[in-house]
């Protein structure tokens, strides 16, 4: 999962600030000029802020929000509401949040928006999505080769549940729709496969899909139970977010249905605990799951590294070696270019493990069974890639935390 520099945050800045802010275009003009510079230089997030002092812009880049600029307080309103406007929402509603979409732009990038009332104005968020043809399957995703084959295989079974986990970020929808499409494929159109997500992130040729409606009485779980009337063989549920959901996830996985979902856990072996916290009972974690996929992006670096030479600046990591960002004109002077992905996949199959997930067993101990299994943790993907100069040790405390272990 890579990015490309094509603009610079200062040279953006300057371009914006040169603006005619009397001409009754400026909104129009700002809100074009910032879009196209966001999606030339593939951020996934522009943040607008208003401030006391003005509207604070900031873009995220490989999954850290850097500065635009701050920019005249008196237009802040006006490039909010011009958002609004290209996202069809109600520019007159400034109490109440909003979620729209822009369409029709170019560059094949889908662009979602949303508004929240603040203290100083309406703030404003837009979410770039990656270009279609992009991350389509799981060959594209950069996962070890190891788990992709794995996981390919996975979607060949009938039954089970595959769960994709960690914090938000962390590519878990990319990973889910490439596993749809992966199902598409691999069934040539034999298989009746169906989607419960909310919001729809993306259309899948081949996948009935279907957006929830909780205001109306169709949430997740009665959805899924209604689901197993229309005769479905694979399912993807968009996120687990409670108990109810999860049970007739797990339910369904059970009786002969194929399901993929997301969940938030910071491990493969704390998703079975979470779930488990969540009084979801042993008997369905231990027959339900087919594998949980747990994976984290963290930044590339960039060609201009340097290895270190202080043991110090390993930051605890058991490393042999490895290699921090310096910065240069290709980068951005951020010292990274793209990104990567760490993944580890946990199967409930072994014996051991499957007896420690009935006993309700900490995540620990579920993950070192899962490690003697044969489980390569996230943990050691990341000492590889520091040894291999992908990423730096900063880097992997940034995304992973300060745990003791390494």
């Amino acid at each position: 999962m890579s990015t490309v520099s094509a603009a610079n945050g200062a040279s953006v800045h300057d371009r914006l600030a040169d603006l005619n802010a009397s001409s009754p275009e400026y909104a129009t003009a700002f809100v074009d000029l910032l879009l196209d510079a966001a999606g030339s230089i593939r951020a996934s997030d522009v943040h607008l802020q208003p401030t006391a002092d003005g509207l604070d812009v900031r873009w995220r880049l490989d999954g850290v929000l850097q500065p635009v600029g701050v920019f005249p307080r008196g237009e802040a309103a006006d490039i909010v509401s011009r958002m609004k406007v290209l996202a069809e929402l109600l520019t007159y509603r400034t109490d109440v949040p909003q979620e729209g979409r822009i369409r029709d732009r170019r560059g094949n990038v889908e662009i979602r928006v949303s508004t929240f009332p603040t203290l100083h104005g309406e703030r404003a968020v837009v979410r770039l999505f990656a270009a279609q043809g992009e991350y389509l399957h799981l060959q594209d995703l950069g996962l070890p080769e190891d788990i992709s084959a794995r996981l390919g295989e996975l979607l060949a079974e009938t039954s089970g549940a595959i769960l994709i986990t960690g914090p938000a970020g962390s590519g878990k929808t990319t990973t889910a729709y490439a596993c749809l499409r992966e199902l598409v494929r691999t069934s040539g159109g034999g298989k009746s496969i169906v989607s419960l997500e909310d919001p729809i992130e993306s259309a899948v040729d081949g996948v009935s899909q279907s957006r929830v409606n909780p205001t109306a009485g169709f949430d997740l779980a009665a959805g899924l139970r209604s689901l197993m009337r229309q005769d479905p063989e694979a399912i993807m549920v968009g996120e687990i977010r409670d108990r109810e959901t999860a049970e007739a996830a797990f339910q369904a996985s059970l009786t002969g249905h194929l399901l993929v979902t997301t969940f938030h856990a910071g491990s493969a072996a704390g998703a079975i605990s979470r779930l488990s916290d969540m009084g979801i009972e042993p008997y369905l974690l231990r027959s339900g799951i087919l594998g949980i996929l747990s994976q984290r992006l963290v930044r590339r670096l960039c060609s201009c590294h340097e290895q270190v030479a202080d043991e110090t600046a390993k930051l605890n990591l058991a490393a042999a070696q490895a290699w921090q960002s310096t910065g240069c004109d290709e980068c951005l002077g951020s010292g990274y270019r793209g990104r990567v992905v760490l993944a580890e996949l946990l199967q409930a199959s072994p014996t051991e493990l499957g007896r420690a997930i009935l006993s309700q067993s900490d995540a620990p101990q579920l993950e070192q069974l899962a490690i003697e299994a044969g489980m390569i943790s996230i943990w050691q993907r990341a000492r590889t890639a520091v040894e291999a100069g992908t990423t730096s040790p900063s880097e992997v405390r940034r995304v992973l935390g300060f745990a003791t272990r390494s």
